[in-house]
């Protein structure tokens, strides 16, 4: 099988490197050097001190044609509008794509999209890029995906053409699945960036918990969660499993990068807006990061 992969940051060079043991796999970047990099190098894999490198085809995306058996795209929200920007011109959509991005901003933009199979997913692996061709493994999850159109058995086909990547879980319903990683992300990724802190401390310390309750609350409010306790013990239980992490914002904020915050925050103000809901907290912690940002 055919796989192309636009993106090479940490997702980008992980799902690159596991696939290529199956796959005959080209790996798209934003600048020819990036491309150069991994060509000479291939991609260096840092598992727990064991090293690994794998060989891919890489090019900078003005070379995709959208050809592919499959498409996975793996940029950041903020970089996905000029990616579908660039697909716009394709002669030929490419026709089964997997998008893998956080938060939930990228669905009005899959609307736009003519491909006759579309599947999104999120990442529960932990994994850092440390240079244009390194990538550090903190820890592999599970990816999970869905169906957001088109047909399952596309999906499936490819899940099991990849005995030797790493698990993916199919999950029934899109929206929940992006749900689910919405809440976590939207509750530990700007409290962490803001505070400057790891993962652990929003549990450990007594007031950045009770400021982790009052979060939650308004955005399962927002968000109309069913299982208020459901999410909330999904978020603790993140807290503990990556206490020693720093969330990705976070990591933004200190590499004085972009945020995703529009895609997290930025949905659920959308959605407070939508039911004439206010949300003062959720409002201060999206204007704190982008203030942040505006600084870069």
């Amino acid at each position: 099988m055919k796989i192309g992969i636009i993106g090479a940051g940490s997702i980008g060079l992980l799902f690159a490197a596991h696939l290529s043991r199956s796959h005959e796999v080209t790996l798209y970047t934003r600048t020819i050097e990036q491309a150069a990099d991994i060509n000479n190098h291939g991609i260096v894999m840092n598992s727990a001190g064991t090293i690994s490198v794998s060989y891919v085809s890489a090019k900078p995306l003005t070379s995709w044609t959208g050809t592919e058996d499959i498409a996975i795209v793996a940029v950041k929200q903020y970089h996905l509008l000029a990616v579908f920007e660039y697909m716009y011109k394709l002669s030929q959509v490419p026709a089964t794509i997997l998008f893998l991005q956080n938060g939930m901003g990228h669905l009005k933009l899959l609307e736009t999209l003519d491909s006759a199979h579309i599947f999104v997913g999120t990442v529960e692996h932990g994994a850092l890029k440390e240079n244009s061709y390194t990538v550090k493994v903190n820890g592999l999850g599970v990816t999970n995906v869905a169906v957001y159109k088109g047909d399952i058995e596309k999906l499936n086909s490819f899940i099991h053409s990849a005995p030797n990547a790493f698990p993916f879980l199919v999950r029934p319903n899109y929206f929940e699945m992006l749900l689910d990683k919405l809440v976590v992300n939207a509750v530990i990724n700007p409290l962490t960036a803001i505070l400057g802190v790891k993962n652990g401390a929003l549990i450990e310390n007594q007031f950045y918990y009770l400021l982790l309750m009052r979060l939650f609350a308004e955005i399962s409010s927002v968000l109309r969660l069913r299982d208020q306790e459901k999410y909330l013990q999904a978020v603790i239980s993140i807290c503990k499993k990556t206490a020693d992490n720093r969330s990705s914002m976070l990591k933004d904020i200190e590499a004085n990068r972009m945020t995703e915050v529009e895609a997290i925050l930025g949905f659920v103000l959308d959605e407070a807006k939508k039911q004439r809901i206010d949300a003062p907290l959720t409002e201060a912690l999206y204007f704190a990061i982008k203030g942040k940002e505006e600084s870069l």
